[in-house]
Formats: structure tokens, sequence, C-alpha cells
């Protein structure tokens, strides 16, 4: 068994500072073996970290539809933001992504309706259960519930965009190398996750600000995590 963190967020994504190499030095310090790198609407940070560490990164992606966000590991090529749900669940399926949805409940931050999430549960591999960025417990408890009356798989991680949430929440199951792989091992998962204090919020909130002053924020990032 692995320990799996499947949703966490690196510096390409507008409001993440965490460098890709930060990431998976933290990651190895806090025992976690693979990472599906998802920055919001773009794989740059996923192929950035799998240069570094080939063996421990997947290449994933937060893509934010017109209804909500989907989350997805084996992403070959980049999806935009912006589509429909199914014309986004299409891109995805032509590369054998594993697809899954961001905090399906999570009305704070762009949820989705239940009815719109059960009208594409055929598309979909498994619906995000416990996402220790949610502010109200109900929102993870009620993507849990629909999980379990629709009888689709569950996936959980940390959303981290700073290095204090890397591994909060966490999957332990079989390894896998190919998306197939990772839905067969899902089946077998089981899920370790405590909340996120609220305040992380606000790191995001400086990194919007950060990029917003510092136009070339990338460079003095880069400089910071010279190795």
């Amino acid at each position: 068994m692995i320990t799996l963190e499947f949703h966490c967020h690196t510096m390409y994504s507008k409001d993440s500072l965490m460098h890709p190499a930060q990431l998976i030095r933290i990651a190895r310090a806090r025992g976690i073996d693979r990472i599906v790198v998802t920055d919001h609407n773009t794989i740059r940070g996923a192929t950035a970290a799998r240069q570094l560490a080939p063996e421990m990164i997947i290449i994933g992606e937060e893509i934010q539809t017109t209804e909500g966000e989907l989350l997805a590991a084996f992403v070959e090529r980049e999806i935009p933001a912006g589509l429909e749900p199914d014309a986004a669940i299409k891109m995805l399926k032509d590369q054998n992504a594993f697809i899954s949805v961001s905090h399906p409940f999570d009305a704070m931050r762009s949820g989705w309706k239940p009815e719109t999430l059960a009208a594409l549960l055929d598309s979909l591999d498994a619906i995000e259960v416990f996402n220790a960025r949610t502010m109200r417990p109900l929102h993870n408890e009620s993507a849990k519930l629909f999980a379990q009356d629709h009888a689709v798989l569950a996936t959980a991680g940390s959303d981290s965009h700073a290095a204090i949430e890397v591994g909060k929440a966490v999957m332990q199951l079989p390894d896998f190398t190919t998306s197939d792989e990772l839905r067969a091992a899902v089946r077998q998962a089981s899920i370790q996750g405590r909340l996120s204090p609220h305040w992380v919020h606000f790191i995001s909130t400086y990194a919007k600000n950060y990029k917003k002053v510092f136009p070339n924020w990338e460079q003095k990032i880069n400089r910071r995590n010279l190795p």
C-alpha cells in the first residue's frame, strides 16, 4: 500500500506560491509516496514537478467548467477553463484520464448541483468526498453520502496551496502506474484526513496579491528554490 496525495497546487495556480521542488521536498518528508499535482486550468506545475521526481508525480489538473470543477489525473493534454462539463469530460476521456470532481457540494467554492452531478456520474470515475480546505464539514459529509447513495468511488485530498497543508488528506491504496490501475486501486482505498485551519485561505489571497504586485513573481520564486 502507498500514500497518495490526490489534490494539490503549485505556484502555477493563481492562488499558490509553492514551488514544485518545495512540494516534493515536503511530501517526501511527510511520507507521501505519490502526488497528483492539480493546478487550476494548467498542467504546467505538474509537468515541472514530474521532471524533478518522475517516480512520484502524476500529472493532473483542476478544471473549471461552467458548472463546477473537475479533478483529473493522468492528464496528457491541458484542458481549458470555461467548457461545458460534457465537453471537458470528453476531452479527458480521449486521454483516458481518471476523472473525479473537486469539493462537489462546497457552495462557497462553486459547488455542483446534485442533479447536474448525478447526470454525469456514468462519465466519472469518482467524486472527492473529503477536501481538507472545506470550511464546513457538512459539505464533505454531503459528498460522502452522495457517493454512497450512488455507488460511486471516492477520492480525497488536501487541496494544498501552501506548505502547511500538504498531506492533510491522503489515500492509502495499492500502488499503480496507469489510470486503469488507479481505477482499480481506488476501489481498495482508505482515506485519512483532517481539515486545514480556516486561515489557510488567507494564504491564497496573499498569493494572488503577491502576483499582482510582483509581475516577475515566477523568477523570484525560482531563485528562492535554487538547488
